[in-house]
This record gives C-alpha cells, sequence and structure tokens, in this order.
C-alpha cells in the first residue's frame, strides 16, 4: 500500500497501487504536488543521502494529517521506515532515491507472498481503521475518534456503563457514523495499541502466587485453601443446558509488564529525547533540584560505572500504599497500587500522574501487609531481567541497544515502611535507621512509646547536651548512632525464616513484648537485644544484585511528615483542643 496523492485522498490514506493508478486516473493528481517527498523524492545535503522532506510553494501543509495517528502507529509498533516517516511499511528506499516496491522491511516478512507476522497484522488491521472515514467527509477516522474519544472516558474516570450509554446516545443521534456498540467493543479496537496486562490468580490468605511453576496448582500448597470460589465443585461446572462456566478466582493480582513500557519509552519519537535529559540537559551546579543530584545516584554511579556509561539506562523509583476505592462508603477494603517513577525525566515531567507507570493492582479486603514480598515476584523477576539488559531500540540514533534498568529506591509512608524493608516501625525499636539503638520510653498513662534521644545528633560541646531541665532530667553524652548498611542486614538475616500468607503467623508477641517494656520500671537502660531478631523478614528487593549497595533503600512520602508530623507540632504548641498531644495521660 502507498500513500494516494490523488485530489480526493490528498496524501493521507493508504490503499494499493491499482487503487491509487485509478484515482489518478479518475481526480488526478493535488495542485502543487510537484516534490513527490511523499513517495521517496528527495533532495541531498552535501555528500549525505538523508531524506529531507520539501514541501510545495503552496500551502500544501494542509494534505498533512493533523491527528498524528500514523507516527502514534510506527512507535507503538517500532516500524518505522529508512528515511521519511510517511513511507508505507513494505516500502524501503534505494540508493538511488527511488522507490523500490513489493521489498517487505523488518515489520513484515522475508518474501512478498508470505502472510505478516502477528504483529504486523495488527498494525495494517489499525492501519485500515485509521484509512476509514468515520463516516463521509468527516476530517475524523475511525481510529482517532475510538482514541480520543477513550482518552477522556479515562481523564473523566467514566465508567464502563456510562461510557457506553454516551456512545448507544452518540449512535442514536448519527446514524450514518462508524461508532462503536459498546465500551468493550471500542476496547477490542483500540488495544492492539496499548500494552495489556496479567492476571494471575493468588491465594486468599496471600500465601503465594499460581505463578511461573505454580501456575496449574488449583489450591495453596501452604494452607491449603482452593484458588477458586466454589472449592467444592470441579474446575469446570456446567448450566442447566449442559454449556461450560468458567470458575472465578478468589484473588486475582492484575500485573503490567515492566520491559514493554520502558521500551516503548525509546521508541517513541515523544519521549526518547526526554529520557535523557537527566545527562544532557541537566544543570550540574551542585543544587539539588532532580534525583541525579543527589548522593544515593552518584553513589550508585560510582559503584556501577558500566551502567552508568549509557545515558538511557533508567532509574526508577517505587511507591506503594493502600486506599479504599469505595471512597465515602463505609464499605472496608484495602487495594494497593504498586507505581514505578523513570527518573531519567526532567523533574516537571517525571511526577507528572501521565508518567507515572502502573505495576500492580493488589486486591484484598485487607492489605497484604508484610506479604506483600508475594506480590512483587513478577517486578523483581522483570527487575533482574533489566539489570542484565534486555535489547530496545532507540528511535533517535535509529539504532538497537541494550537496555538496563535499577530500582533506586522506595516511597511509602511509615507502616508501609515497614512492609517493604522488613524492619517492625511499632513498638521499642520503631526507628529503622537507630534500629537496636533507638532511644524511646514507655508512657505507663499515655499507653505510648515516647521517642527521645534527638540530641545524639548535636555537636559534642552543644549547649543542649548538657540541660537536663529542659528534655528529660539526663545529661547526653552518646554520639549519633550508625546506620546499619545493606551487607550487614544480609549478612544478619542470612538464617531468618518467615512464613508468607495470613494463615501461617506464628503467635502474637505484642503483649508479652509490651508487659517487658512495662516493667522496666523508670529506667530505659537495658541490654542491647539482638537486632536479627527485630527484623520480622528479609526484604525481597534484596533479591536484587544491587540493593544492598543502595546508600538509601527507603523514603518516607513528603504528604505524611507536612500533615501529620507537622499538625501534631502546630497543635501541641498552640495547645489545639483535640490535636495537642501534650494531654493529661502524656
Amino acid at each position: 500500500m502507498i500513500l494516494c496523492p490523488c485530489k480526493k485522498c490528498d496524501n493521507i490514506y493508504w490503499h494499493f497501487r491499482e487503487v491509487v493508478y485509478e484515482h489518478l486516473i479518475v481526480d488526478g493528481f493535488i495542485r502543487g504536488y510537484k516534490k513527490w517527498t511523499f513517495h521517496g523524492e528527495c533532495t541531498y545535503s552535501g555528500t549525505s543521502s538523508t531524506i529531507n522532506p520539501i514541501y510545495p510553494d503552496t500551502d500544501y501543509h494542509q494534505y498533512v494529517r493533523q491527528d498524528d495517528m500514523e507516527d502514534m502507529l510506527r512507535d507503538a509498533f517500532n516500524m518505522r521506515s529508512h528515511g521519511e516517516q510517511s513511507f508505507p511499511p513494505d516500502f524501503i528506499i534505494s540508493e538511488d532515491c527511488n522507490i523500490t516496491g513489493n521489498v517487505f522491511c523488518e515489520m513484515g516478512t522475508s518474501a512478498p507472498n508470505e502472510e505478516p507476522n502477528e504483529e504486523a497484522a495488527k498494525f495494517y488491521n489499525l492501519l485500515n481503521e485509521m484509512n476509514e472515514e468515520l463516516y463521509e467527509g468527516s476530517k475524523y477516522s475511525k481510529l482517532s475518534f475510538c482514541i480520543r474519544l477513550f482518552h477522556l472516558k479515562c481523564l473523566g474516570g467514566w465508567t464502563g456503563n456510562s461510557f457506553t450509554m454516551l456512545l448507544e446516545f452518540l449512535r442514536e443521534m448519527f446514524p450514518f457514523a462508524k461508532i462503536p456498540q459498546s465500551c468493550q467493543d471500542m476496547k477490542r479496537r483500540i488495544k492492539d495499541l496499548g500494552l495489556g496486562y496479567d492476571k494471575i490468580h493468588s491465594c486468599p490468605n496471600d500465601c503465594m502466587l499460581y505463578w511461573g511453576d505454580q501456575k496449574n496448582q488449583q489450591s495453596c500448597h501452604v494452607c491449603g485453601k482452593s484458588r477458586w470460589m466454589n472449592s467444592n465443585t470441579e474446575d469446570v461446572n456446567t448450566d442447566e443446558g449442559g454449556a461450560q462456566l468458567r470458575k472465578k478466582p478468589v484473588k486475582v493480582l492484575r500485573y503490567f509488564p515492566l520491559i514493554p513500557r520502558l521500551q516503548r519509552l525509546f521508541m517513541s519519537s515523544k519521549t526518547a529525547e526526554s529520557m535523557m535529559w537527566h545527562n544532557d540537559q541537566r544543570t550540574d551546579d551542585g543544587l539539588l533540584r532532580h534525583p541525579a543530584d543527589s548522593l544515593a545516584w552518584k553513589s550508585f554511579d560510582s559503584k556501577f560505572p558500566s551502567f552508568a556509561s549509557d545515558p538511557r539506562n533508567v532509574r526508577l523509583g517505587l511507591a506503594a500504599d493502600g486506599f479504599n476505592p469505595f471512597k465515602i462508603m463505609s464499605t472496608s477494603y484495602s487495594t494497593w497500587p504498586v507505581v514505578l517513577i523513570p527518573y531519567n525525566l526532567p523533574p516537571w515531567i517525571c511526577m507528572k500522574q501521565s508518567s507515572f507507570i502502573l505495576s500492580m493492582i493488589i486486591p484484598g479486603e485487607k492489605g497484604p501487609g508484610n506479604d506483600i514480598d508475594i506480590y512483587l515476584q513478577p517486578l523483581i523477576e522483570e527487575l533482574k531481567q533489566l539489570w542484565s539488559g534486555v535489547e530496545t531500540y532507540d528511535v533517535l540514533r535509529k539504532e538497537n541497544f541494550n537496555l538496563c534498568a535499577a530500582l533506586l529506591w522506595t516511597i511509602n509512608d511509615f507502616p508501609a515502611y515497614a512492609n517493604l524493608s522488613g524492619w517492625s516501625t511499632k513498638g521499642r525499636y520503631a526507628c529503622p535507621c537507630c534500629a537496636a539503638q533507638t532511644c524511646s520510653k514507655w508512657l505507663y498513662n499515655g499507653k505510648k512509646f515516647s521517642y527521645m534521644g534527638h540530641r545524639r545528633w548535636l555537636d559534642e560541646n552543644h549547649k543542649f547536651r548538657f540541660q537536663r531541665t529542659l528534655f528529660d532530667g539526663t545529661e547526653e553524652y552518646r554520639g549519633a548512632p550508625e546506620q546499619t548498611v545493606g551487607s550487614e542486614i544480609l549478612f544478619m538475616l542470612k538464617d531468618i525464616n518467615f512464613s508468607y500468607g495470613k494463615m501461617n503467623q506464628p503467635p502474637i508477641t505484642q503483649k508479652r513484648r509490651r508487659s517487658r517494656d512495662e516493667s522496666d520500671d523508670e529506667s530505659d537502660e537495658e541490654d542491647d537485644p539482638n537486632e536479627a531478631e527485630l527484623w520480622k523478614k528479609r526484604s525481597i528487593f534484596f533479591e536484587l544484585p544491587y540493593w544492598e549497595h543502595n546508600i538509601l533503600r527507603h523514603n518516607l512520602d513528603v504528604m505524611h511528615i507536612e500533615k501529620n508530623v507537622c499538625e501534631n507540632i502546630i497543635g501541641t504548641i498552640l495547645n489545639v483542643d483535640g490535636k495537642s498531644k501534650d494531654n493529661l495521660q502524656s
């Protein structure tokens, strides 16, 4: 197929040669189309044979497609030809800049009589949709109409049912237009453009995923629970008419593969250049404007110079937290999205919602807690693969390269910090940085721990260190505790055994621990505990070969620090009723 230069098609629509020939006989050429830039005619700059489109002196820009659908299709399928991007996919340009037909590019097949491969077939199908008018005389194609409308659905948060009702109304108003029947019908039309997700069944008690070698198991090998809602029936039920009915799984993880999403960032001409902003355009003057200016980023680069040598390699952050999707309803439910942030992008882009990469959605009436590692397994496997590298096409440099990616840190609130790191953020040793050297005091009336000892970070001769009455009645001579590095944590946890699953946990020891704390009278002096016993688990992130070398593995999100901590401090200082922590119990 080639672009048709007749007066009606305006070099917008693709047709077979015979059809183009007929159009030109009947309708004639576009006026002013003398430089055949859409059909291989090119100009030379010096000795270079690159193609530079030359537009006629007339207002020829009116003939160029405005919706950019063709560029989007070629980016999505990595099917750009060698030269002017409007060339048809089954043509290449010979050295004398003449169009050579019947030669299939890399997206097609090796011989003219073979059928296109699966990816090429999807591309041609969408190309036909792009060619077909929404109605006669419309400036929109079926494909552009579907994409624009579905984009509005996503931005507006419309439900599938409301979207279907809108489509039904539009079909009543415009019966002559080729409008999809329903939301599902529209999804089927444009699904080949997007990147899908995998449904992975999981144990309702969060013991395991039915994934990998355990994909075909029918029940959990840890707790024995069935993966299906009706565990007393056969795997396949039948209705009254004898038709087979598929059983529903109890719990489903929706996982969005990471590798194709990172590859598309470099396959798309719209985003490929921005993915190297941190190296090419960032101002390096010692000020902290971007994660690339941070000590953690620079430390990682110095530890792994081969990774840092290619600025296209991707640095990622991971954010996770739970929320109730039912909003103000009293229904108790906790859905956990896991989101990845690509830090290669400039700061005004990487923190936009459109740049976030949704990695997975963990369902459940209760949060996964420490069992979140079970659900992170597919992501960790992809991150391991990305550390070795995957072949990716760079649309800017017109070359394939080995794309690597690394996870620098996580971002979470304090309870989720415990779930992702494995350190308990409750009790006497709640601080994950101070660990066993956390300075805490049990408040007998308030029934809470109070965390003191902040004077340890002051200079040795600071006056606050010696002011007993203004603090806790003691003078402070201790230095700041040393933070435990990743390799030390790995050594401590090498023999730890942790069983995943809600039904497979050891007896609760919190009451015993609290009674021990209360028996310490008024003294904070206590023998140093075995730090290895204070860890709840060995975090799955330590399976990444570089994780132990990250100097900043976990971050607390800004919102909780700005709102909760600051609000409590101000409420206490101003003695706001109901907000002050300086109450009778404390």
